[in-house]
C-alpha cells in the first residue's frame, strides 16, 4: 500500500467533486468526503487498487458538510455497498436537516439521508466540533471550523482542518466560504497554525475562501479538485479566475488538478 499519501480521484464525469484517500505509513486508510453517487464505482476500484485488498476497510471517513457532490459516495457505499467496502470512524457535523428548509434543497435532502443511515454506524459515528486534535494512526487532525448555527449557507457548515502527516501538513477547507474562511484566520491566523505546505482549494477554486486564507496558509502546494468547465470559466458566478491569480501571487511551486486525471501525492 502507499504510505503517506494523498490520493485526489478525479471525476468520471467531468464534474464537481470533493474525493480524496489518504494512505498513512502505519497502514491506516482515510476518506475525506467521496463525490456524486455516480463516482462510487471509480471510488471503490481506486480502494481496492491502492490497499491491495479486494473488500477494503476506511478506517476514518470524514464528511466535510451534506452536499451530494460531497456525500453521495459515503451514503450509497452505508446504504447498499456495505459488503463491498468497511469503514469504521465517521467524523461529521450535520444539523437536522430542516435547518437547511427553504435554503437549500440538497443540504436537507443529504442531512436527513445522513440521520436516515446513521443507526447502521452509530456506535462509529463521531460529531467533528472546533478545538478538536486526534490522530488516525500517523496521521494527525485539527479542527478549526465545523458548522455555526448562525449561518444557514450548507457551505459555510464545512470543516475546516490540518492534517500532519509525513512531516507534510495539508489543509482542507470543504466548500468554506469567506465567513469561515474569515473566522479561521481571525482566531488562528496568527499564531502561524494555519500555516501548511498543502491546501485544498475551497469550493473547488472557486467562490470558496478569500485571498486571507490562503496568504494564511501560505501553501507551496495546491489541490484542485476541480472540473475543466470550472476551472477554465470566466463566468462572473465562478470566481476560479481571480482564485487563479491569488494562487499565483503565493509563490504555489506547484498545482494538482483533479481534471487532469487522478493525482497521487507523496508526502
Amino acid at each position: 500500500m502507499y504510505k503517506n499519501t494523498i490520493h485526489m480521484l478525479r471525476s468520471v464525469t467531468d464534474t464537481i467533486c470533493d474525493s480524496f484517500i489518504i494512505t498513512t505509513g502505519d497502514g491506516k486508510v482515510i476518506a475525506i468526503d467521496g463525490g456524486y453517487k455516480t463516482e462510487t464505482d471509480n471510488f471503490i476500484g481506486y480502494l481496492k487498487k491502492v490497499t491491495g485488498s479486494d473488500r477494503p476497510h476506511i478506517d476514518v471517513w470524514f464528511l466535510s458538510h451534506p452536499h451530494d457532490d460531497h456525500c453521495q459516495v459515503f451514503l450509497e457505499i452505508a446504504e447498499n455497498r456495505p459488503d463491498e467496502v468497511t469503514f469504521g470512524r465517521v467524523y461529521a457535523n450535520f444539523p437536522e436537516g430542516s435547518f437547511y428548509e427553504g435554503v437549500d434543497k440538497w443540504g436537507v435532502i443529504i442531512a436527513n439521508e445522513y440521520r436516515r443511515l446513521l443507526p447502521r454506524f452509530a456506535d462509529r459515528a463521531r460529531e467533528l466540533h472546533e478545538g478538536d486534535v486526534f490522530s488516525v494512526g500517523e496521521a494527525k487532525f485539527t479542527v478549526f471550523y465545523t458548522f455555526n448555527p448562525e449561518w444557514k449557507s450548507v457551505n459555510d457548515a464545512s470543516t475546516v482542518m490540518r492534517m500532519d502527516l509525513g512531516g507534510k501538513s495539508v489543509m482542507f477547507t470543504g466548500d468554506a466560504a469567506t465567513k469561515p474562511g474569515n473566522y479561521v484566520v481571525g482566531k488562528y491566523g496568527d499564531g502561524g497554525l494555519l500555516h501548511c505546505d498543502y491546501c485544498k482549494m475551497s469550493h473547488h477554486g472557486q467562490g470558496g475562501v478569500g485571498r486571507n486564507f490562503y496568504e494564511a496558509v501560505s501553501p507551496k502546494v495546491c489541490l484542485w479538485p476541480t472540473p475543466s468547465w470550472v476551472y477554465a470559466s470566466a463566468r462572473p458566478n465562478l470566481r476560479t479566475y481571480e482564485t487563479r491569480e491569488w494562487v499565483a501571487g503565493l509563490g504555489v511551486e506547484k498545482e494538482y488538478r483533479s481534471f487532469e486525471g487522478n493525482a497521487v501525492i507523496k508526502l
